[in-house]
């Protein structure tokens, strides 16, 4: 890994990231994504043997971005900067099992802007994004980390044993550490939403 200045198209993602946040009202979510920023001010290491993987499932990027664009002037930044991104980003589906869907490692894909196997390492925050094709559920799950998604394109999510939500472009989920959580696609459209993970105690 080297330091070296970040790459224009991941700045491009994280100041449309940023933006959208500071319009959250004040409370707990805007103050995860608040502190998530302003560790990121301090760039990480580059990652120069990075390369690009996208698998069929990322057909559904242009959708979704579309989607995503429509939402407002903020969400259409957004999308124009995850566009450009998104062919060097390393896509690949998750490791955790959906045994009732065998098709389900061929309709996902996760990639890692910053964090490892991203663009970019960072000690204190991770940031990726999640894509599930029209129809699917991502598997409940949880994890230690603190965790804030920005939705980019709408889906349904859970925590714990509560009953579904739906989430809309620029809306935002928030996982405390260790909840339970799943999400879900529509049937008509695909669910894109980037993910923030605070990786420090």
């Amino acid at each position: 890994m080297q330091t070296a200045a970040r790459p224009a198209e991941l700045t491009a993602v994280l100041e449309a990231h940023k933006a959208l946040c500071a319009e959250l009202p004040d409370g707990e979510t805007k103050r995860f994504f608040d502190r998530c920023h302003a560790a990121l001010e301090t760039e990480g290491k580059l990652r120069p043997e990075h390369q690009g993987a996208q698998p069929a499932v990322c057909d559904h990027i242009p959708e979704a971005l579309r989607v995503t664009a429509e939402g407002s002037p903020g969400l259409a930044r957004l999308a124009d900067a995850f566009g450009a991104l998104a062919p060097m980003l390393n896509w690949k589906p998750t490791d955790r099992d959906q045994p009732d869907d065998p098709r389900f490692p061929d309709n996902h894909a996760n990639a890692t802007l910053i964090g490892n196997d991203g663009v970019e390492y960072h000690d204190n925050v991770r940031l990726g994004v999640s894509l599930i094709a029209p129809g699917y559920t991502y598997p409940r799950h949880n994890h230690p980390p603190e965790e804030g998604y920005l939705v980019m394109s709408g889906g349904d999510w859970r925590q714990n044993d509560t009953a579904w939500f739906r989430r809309e472009p620029g809306e935002t989920v928030h996982n405390i550490p260790n909840i339970w959580h799943a999400m879900r696609a529509g049937d008509d459209a695909p669910l894109l939403a980037l993910w923030m993970l605070w990786m420090r105690d």
